[in-house]
């Protein structure tokens, strides 16, 4: 087999591999998004009103509403389910490294994730906002109806990509670096 043919089979492997592990990764992720809404939907149900305002910003006009404060409960209860699963079964990394080394890049990852997620939040959700979401149809009248829950599938569906590149070339990278030297394809 001449070089050319091995570095093909060897790129082929990869990208076989990355699909699998985007997969994985897309089926953590679609039951984190269940978890995500289900525990969006029991704070909502709890809290007070969503659009309510939670924090007023300090020297500003801005401020903090409680869906800001619910979509954040929501979004670390999210993240560990979806670390965890991602550690044991996606990247399997566990025993690779220590959780609290892996939790803190994919938590910063996660981080960045929701603080663009609730920019995109408040643009859905705020009714002065060009990308607001219709009060005609998403009237709060029903769960299948409430602005909040779709806004909050919109903000994961837009972060997802950039959380998955992040998540494998940083969070689990030197797992992934330390597989790929013991089959020999990292010299």
């Amino acid at each position: 087999m001449n070089s050319s043919t091995a570095q093909r089979s060897q790129r082929n492997r990869r990208n076989r591999r990355n699909v699998a592990l985007f997969g994985r990764f897309a089926l953590v992720g679609a039951s984190g998004v269940l978890v995500n809404l289900v525990v969006l939907v029991v704070v909502k149900k709890l809290g007070p009103d969503a659009d309510l305002v939670f924090l007023d910003l300090p020297m500003t006009r801005f401020n903090v509403r409680w869906y800001h404060v619910f979509s954040t409960v929501a979004f670390v209860v999210a993240v560990l389910w979806n670390f965890q699963l991602n550690r044991v079964w996606a990247f399997s990394s566990t025993g690779k490294a220590s959780w609290w080394k892996e939790f803190r890049p994919f938590f910063a990852v996660g981080l960045l994730g929701q603080v663009v997620g609730l920019a995109l939040l408040t643009l859905l959700l705020h009714s002065h906002s060009p990308l607001a979401l219709s009060t005609d149809v998403l009237d709060d009248s029903t769960g299948l109806r409430t602005r909040l829950y779709w806004g909050q599938l919109i903000v994961i569906a837009a972060v997802t990509p950039l959380s998955f590149v992040l998540h494998k070339l940083w969070t689990f990278s030197s797992v992934r670096t330390h597989r790929l030297r013991e089959s020999g394809e990292l010299t």
